[in-house]
């Protein structure tokens, strides 16, 4: 059976947990090389995860895999990723920037110290890989970027406000993802005669990653949480998607049902007759 990214170089941020570990089990499950990065290689002080455990999936579903360790608030650590990918695979054909900073706090209270480490991994650390990522994608004439982004940039709506759950701390994360955005659509604009697709996609709802678990898991009822599996699906779609498809900001579920998906599993098995999609 033919897999969709069969041969394909994915680079993958934020890879140790969460989306990103998740996406790369799935971009195993069809056929992609995978360079995964992150800071923890090992194991985290608190959280589950890491690239190694990652790598190790990926491999027993058949992918080659490269794993690098890189702080993305430090330029210089990041600035290694694109080179390293490329003499290990030869080429770049999809970014995932999927890495991200989420430190919650009224905006009256917040340090330059965590603006700027906020605004490096939301904004620049995306950038500067999709600036090294180009060169490969001109030369095969094609490429997908997929940009993670958030519902929280969205305005808020009043007199009265709805502060609840974290709706009154997320103000400049918010701003970050819609900084992402605006990116994200001027470079679809800028690339679309490249044939380079540049997409971001958000949850619809809250994906209960390890990190987000910890941060936002006890404010959060049933309904407002969707499967990472249908987050993963989205990811895959825009991957691999036509030139027609450049330019979007997206929500994970919308893609879903617009595009009529099957929700898989994360390793790319659908689910059996009379059972419900993950």
């Amino acid at each position: 059976m033919e897999r969709a990214l069969q041969g394909k170089t994915a680079v993958i941020t934020g890879a140790s947990r969460g989306i990103g570990a998740a996406t790369a089990r799935r971009f195993a499950a069809e056929g992609a090389n995978l360079v995964l990065t992150a800071r923890t290689v090992d194991q985290h002080s608190t959280l589950a995860g890491s690239l190694n455990e990652t790598a190790e999936a990926c491999n027993n579903l058949g992918a080659k895999v490269q794993i690098i360790r890189a702080d993305l608030a430090d330029e210089q650590s990041r600035l290694r990723i694109i080179p390293s990918a490329l003499e290990e695979f030869g080429a770049v054909n999809i970014l995932i920037n999927n890495a991200v900073a989420a430190i919650y706090k009224p905006l009256d209270q917040y340090s330059l110290k965590h603006r700027r480490i906020m605004t490096e991994i939301n904004v620049q650390a995306p950038l500067d890989l999709i600036q090294q990522s180009l060169p490969s994608m001109f030369e095969a004439n094609e490429g997908w970027i997929i940009n993670l982004s958030s519902g929280s940039k969205r305005h808020p709506t009043g007199p009265p406000y709805d502060l609840g759950g974290v709706k009154g701390v997320y103000g400049f994360y918010g701003a970050t993802k819609a900084m992402l955005d605006r990116i994200t659509t001027a470079l679809a604009s800028e690339l679309a005669d490249k044939n380079i697709r540049v997409n971001t996609v958000e949850p619809k709802a809250a994906v209960l990653s390890e990190g987000a678990d910890a941060v936002v898991g006890d404010m959060l009822a049933s309904s407002q949480i969707e499967s990472m599996e249908a987050m993963v699906e989205s990811i895959l779609f825009l991957a691999h998607c036509k030139a027609e498809h450049t330019g979007r900001n997206e929500v994970s579920l919308d893609v879903v049902d617009r595009q009529n998906l099957t929700v898989m599993d994360l390793e790319g098995h659908a689910p059996h007759l009379g059972e419900k999609a993950p």
